[in-house]
Order: structure tokens, then sequence, then C-alpha cells
């Protein structure tokens, strides 16, 4: 096994994630507008949708989270 080149970034560190996680929950929001737009709205798709885009900003959020956390008072 050789060892990790330093110039090549990491395809699954904390910080490419945190960018994956986010352009994910974009492309979500998207498709929920252009879905809304749409008659007839399928509400059991929209919901789960937006149930996705949910758990994305969870995700999102504790990954920010663990790469800057907050500072102690």
């Amino acid at each position: 096994m050789q060892p990790a080149d330093p110039d090549v970034p990491n395809l699954r560190s904390p910080d490419r994630q945190l960018i994956e996680l986010r352009i994910e929950h974009a492309d979500l929001d998207n498709l929920i507008d252009r879905a809304v737009e749409v008659s007839p709205i399928d509400e059991l798709a929209l919901r789960r949708l937006k149930k996705r885009r949910l758990m994305l900003r969870d995700q999102i959020a504790r990954l920010a989270a663990e790469l800057d956390p907050p500072e102690p008072a």
C-alpha cells in the first residue's frame, strides 16, 4: 500500500463530505421547488423529499460542528 500523497485531497475527508452534503441539499431544494410547481402534486413524494432534506441539514450541522467546534466561554 502506497502512502497518501499530501498534494491530493482526501476524497472522503470531512471537508469533502460537508461539500457533498451541501450540494445534495441544494439539489433537493431545487427538486422540491420544481415539484411544488407541478400539478397535481404528489404529496407523498414531496414529504419524502422534505424529510430527506431535513436529514441532510442535520448531518451538515453535525459535521460542521465537528469541523469547527464552538469556542469555550
